[in-house]
């Protein structure tokens, strides 16, 4: 959470500097309608879920044990465009990689996936307002997380795992945030915030045995900054 505040309060002022420079000419947005936003950002992901049920323990887990996936910052692309003046349709491009390790209990620091690496298809509808020179937005939309590769952790191989596998999920997000135009020649800059509800199935086989098989809350804020250029 201090981390997020932290990412918060920089894009915040980032917004508020940029709205200082735009200059009085910036571009009249009331033809956006059938316009395409593209956007280059830099983007936080920070998970923030737990371990829900245990639906098969052969291992004998400790009662507290409770899991975090790591946070991770990455590049992304979205596209947007615009039906109306106000309402856009969104997507992002990326990928996103974590470990999960044990943060509670006598196995802290345990470490149960390995490189896991989720691509987060995610589809909003936004609605954008005019507000001088800033346009804020809110949006909300649908998310499929699929996991394209993922290893057992270091924590595991000691226990006979040989494979662990994460399920992919259907899940929906809420969005927020701002563009701040750049004069009348389509760039600016853009600031977004996500919060996805989404779950996954986390299993670890020991051959062709089901050892382990749990449930995690995913919940991951994504937190983007960048530029953006309209057409």
């Amino acid at each position: 959470m201090k981390t997020l505040l932290m990412l918060a309060n920089t894009a915040l002022g980032g917004a508020a500097l940029a709205l200082a420079a735009t200059p009085a000419t910036a571009q009249d947005d009331s033809d956006r309608a059938g316009s395409v936003q593209f956007k280059v950002l830099g983007t936080a992901v920070l998970p923030d879920g737990k371990i829900t049920d245990v639906n098969v323990d052969l291992v004998g887990l400790p009662a507290n044990t409770q899991t975090e996936a790591n946070n991770n910052f990455v590049p992304t692309i979205a596209v947007e465009y615009f039906l109306t003046d106000n309402v856009s349709i969104e997507t992002i491009a990326g990928t996103t990689q974590h470990d999960v390790d044990v943060v509670t209990g006598p196995l802290t620091g345990a470490e149960l996936v390995s490189d896991a690496l989720l691509l987060p298809a995610t589809v909003t509808a936004k609605y954008h307002f005019d507000v001088g020179g800033v346009k804020p937005y809110v949006g909300a939309g649908a998310a499929y997380f699929m996991w394209l590769s993922d290893k057992p952790g270091a924590a595991t191989l000691p226990l006979g795992v040989t494979d662990t596998d994460l399920s992919d999920e259907f899940g929906f997000v809420l969005q927020a945030g701002m563009d701040v135009p750049l004069g009348d020649k389509g760039f600016g800059l853009t600031f977004d915030a996500k919060r996805y509800f989404i779950d996954t199935t986390a299993r670890w086989y020991a051959g062709n045995t089901l050892a382990i098989e749990t449930e995690h809350k995913l919940d991951p804020w994504v937190l983007s900054a960048g530029v953006a250029y309209r057409f």
